[in-house]
């Protein structure tokens, strides 16, 4: 935004002082250019009363002398032209032959007419400035004379004064720049402010807070609400934060008794009774590091994945046999689907909550009788477990939205839910740097991949 605040600023300006330092620079040159002028009619009204009467005397010798003089003195040339045009007397006996401009001056004056002022001698231009004025006599042009001055001094003045101007519109343009950038500074100063403190929050920062008092009065409003909503946020925040520590400190006591009633019972069980004893157990550990892990998340605001080499087809299988029993309540099966030993570094508790959202969701909304079809694969460099189930699916123009949170079709019916599940499974995936997507194949159904790339994190 600065960057286009100078821009809009800065443009105007530079064309302002640019406009103005060439306006200057030309009106100069001008300037220089009619004093040399007027210098030079001055100099012609002398010396064509000169030859005037030298012309009509017919004699050159003092006209020519008072030529020669004053071009040793001024440095100027003075040629007197008689009416056929020859040079009848000159400051500078070598010259011969003139250049084709001066030429046509000449046949201009002697036709009874003064030569236009000569254009501006820029730095850039090489040339001198010749004047040529007709004599008249008694309303007759009986001859003209010609004055050529050296512009090196005109030229070297008007350069002078260029650099000058050049200078000044330089400084004037730094001076611009300067100001504009420290305007837009303190233009944008209390946004920077708002957007440095968006960052700390974004960084977990919540106590972050913009002074009020501070900035354009325009921006003062928007800096209040912001830290209203801030403050808001941190009050959420904390209260989810209390509840969540509170809720899994407190479900620490009655599943570690559950553990020890299950090992009390097991020890009243028959040897055909250890499998079930066993998945109970790793059950219930399982429940304990899910509750370890949304401590962690209410005390420090993250959850800290550990990551390790997790076998997806073992993963998928075990979880498949802990819902296997839920599952046939309703006459549904599962059907594995693996390539044997698929492998990737991931987060194992994550990836199983995720994988039982979406079982849960599969057997909700699978007809009695059908069958489920988790596996896991390969797919470049990720692992993937697909959930498939043959219930009603979704349109296409609904798919994109299972995701959301609290999102239930409108074909769901009484089928009990609260539209959470899939939108949970998506959280804790991108949690990992993992995905989540859902599909409606051809011949019904739902499909639902996880996909995990190996060694991400969120």
């Amino acid at each position: 935004m600065r960057t286009r605040l100078v821009v809009v600023f800065l443009v105007p300006v530079i064309a302002i002082l640019l406009s103005l330092a060439g306006a200057t620079g030309w009106s100069a040159a001008r300037s220089i250019q009619q004093a040399l002028y007027t210098e030079q009619l001055g100099d012609l009204g002398y010396f064509v009363s000169s030859a005037r009467q030298a012309l009509r005397s017919g004699s050159e010798t003092v006209i020519e002398g008072e030529a020669q003089r004053f071009q040793e003195v001024y440095g100027i040339d003075v040629t007197v032209f008689d009416l056929s045009g020859g040079v009848w007397a000159t400051s500078d006996p070598g010259q011969d032959v003139l250049p084709d401009e001066d030429a046509e001056r000449v046949q201009l004056a002697l036709s009874g007419r003064r030569a236009e002022a000569p254009d501006p001698p820029f730095p850039w231009i090489i040339s001198d400035a010749a004047a040529v004025e007709p004599v008249f006599d008694d309303g007759d042009v009986i001859g003209a004379v010609m004055i050529t001055a050296d512009v090196e001094a005109p030229r070297a003045e008007i350069f002078r004064q260029l650099l000058v101007l050049s200078a000044v519109a330089v400084v004037s343009i730094a001076l611009g720049v300067l100001l504009v950038v420290q305007l837009a500074r303190w233009v944008l100063s209390p946004v920077r402010r708002l957007d440095d403190a968006m960052i700390a929050i974004e960084r977990g920062e919540m106590h972050a807070r913009v002074a009020e008092d501070t900035g354009p009065p325009e921006l003062r409003r928007m800096t209040r609400v912001f830290n209203d909503m801030a403050e808001e946020i941190e009050r959420v925040l904390t209260r989810q934060q209390e509840f969540a520590m509170n809720a899994s400190h407190e479900l620490r006591n009655p599943l570690n008794a559950l553990l020890l009633r299950v090992e009390h019972l097991a020890t009243g069980l028959g040897p055909e009774w250890q499998g079930d004893v066993e998945e109970t157990r790793e059950e219930g550990r399982r429940m304990a590091r899910i509750l370890e892990t949304l401590l962690g998340l209410a005390r420090r605001g993250r959850a800290d994945s550990m990551f390790s080499a997790v076998d997806l087809s073992a993963l998928a299988a075990d979880r498949v046999d802990a819902w296997r029993d839920v599952a046939a309540q309703r006459g549904i099966g599962f059907e594995a689907q693996a390539e044997g030993a698929v492998m990737s570094v991931t987060d194992r508790t994550i990836v199983e909550s995720a994988l039982d959202a979406v079982i849960d969701n599969a057997v909700k909304f699978s007809p009695g009788g059908s069958m489920i079809d988790v596996g896991a694969r390969r797919d470049g460099e990720a692992g993937m477990i697909e959930v498939r189930d043959h219930g009603p699916g979704l349109p296409p123009d609904q798919v994109d939205s299972a995701t959301g949170r609290f999102w239930r079709s409108a074909d769901s019916g009484d089928v009990p839910g609260t539209g959470l599940g899939l939108a949970i499974a998506t959280d804790l995936l991108t949690s990992i740097g993992g995905e989540l997507s859902v599909s409606s194949p051809d011949d019904g159904g739902l499909l639902i991949a996880l996909r995990l790339p190996d060694g991400a994190s969120g």
